[in-house]
């Protein structure tokens, strides 16, 4: 890429001897702009797994978003942070926005470590309590922490329909197994849990009532929330909450309905995995 005139710079969290040692942080933005008009987000990496290529994951079911308007600004700015953190540049750009699509009410919410505060706990925590009816939430890892759990069983237990879809295949072991220890608290609260089956599931996509969707790379667990840079959409809009209801009610439909005694019935050593996974998981 460099031999073609592409700049290309890593993006390190790790500076001189002082922090050689931190926990590691990484950025795990999805971001896309073209010439400050549009942009791009959600959960697509460049490599061709994300293209359905790869004979380990086969089909892959992800979710990208495209952004037009004055929310553009907002994302072009995230990305004008990490790049000059990088290489202490701040490239031209075009900050003149132009007209949305549609009218519709767009928040680009970009969070990382470098935060004051947890935002993206916070926020997800906030949107988790203002459901009402449902709460869909699509995700490839499920580690989350004692708030976050806390919040989605107390949505359940005041009546809303809360359902997690979580992928079948594993990518990632750890993550994977620790998920299985979430059973019984998510089972106690009637919290559904969907596994799906047509490929591997790497979308991050969350659907409350039919007011509020969100489109991008957090996932449901540690690091999401509290080390990773990360980037998301949300959208209050009954027309693109309508587009995401019908896109997750696809992928429902193809993924099955975990029931708790499946777990129960597993080898007690399989439960010893999953509770040391459980341990490990969270900055693996």
């Amino acid at each position: 890429m460099r031999d073609s005139g592409i700049l290309v710079h890593g993006f390190k969290t790790t500076r001189g001897w002082g922090n050689r040692f931190q926990l590691n942080f990484r950025n795990h933005r999805k971001l896309v702009i073209a010439d400050g008009r549009v942009a791009f987000t959600g959960g697509l990496n460049v490599g061709d797994e994300y293209m359905g290529r790869s004979k380990r994951f086969g089909p892959w079911r992800d979710t990208h978003v495209r952004v037009r308007g004055p929310a553009v600004q907002a994302a072009q700015l995230a990305f004008i942070e990490d790049w000059n953190y990088a290489t202490d540049q701040v490239p031209p750009v075009n900050w003149t926005p132009t007209p949305a699509d549609l009218d519709q009410r767009a928040l680009i919410l970009a969070t990382g470590p470098a935060d004051e505060a947890e935002i993206c706990s916070l926020a997800f925590i906030r949107v988790v309590n203002s459901a009402q009816n449902r709460l869909w939430i699509s995700s490839p890892y499920f580690v989350p922490d004692s708030t976050v759990l806390t919040a989605l069983q107390l949505a359940a237990l005041r009546g809303v329909e809360v359902r997690l879809l979580l992928p079948q295949r594993i990518d990632h072991f750890l993550p994977m197994l620790s998920s299985f220890s979430y059973y019984e608290s998510l089972a106690m609260a009637g919290i559904e849990l969907w596994r799906y089956e047509s490929g591997f599931l790497h979308q991050k996509a969350l659907l409350v009532d039919d007011r509020l969707a969100a489109i991008g790379s957090v996932n449901v667990d540690y690091r999401s929330f509290h080390l990773n840079f990360e980037l998301v959409v949300m959208v209050s809009d009954t027309r693109f909450c309508e587009q995401v209801d019908a896109m997750m009610k696809q992928d429902f439909a193809q993924a099955r309905r975990v029931d708790l005694a499946e777990y129960k019935a597993r080898p007690w050593w399989f439960k010893t995995a999953v509770r040391f996974a459980r341990l490990l998981s969270p900055v693996e």
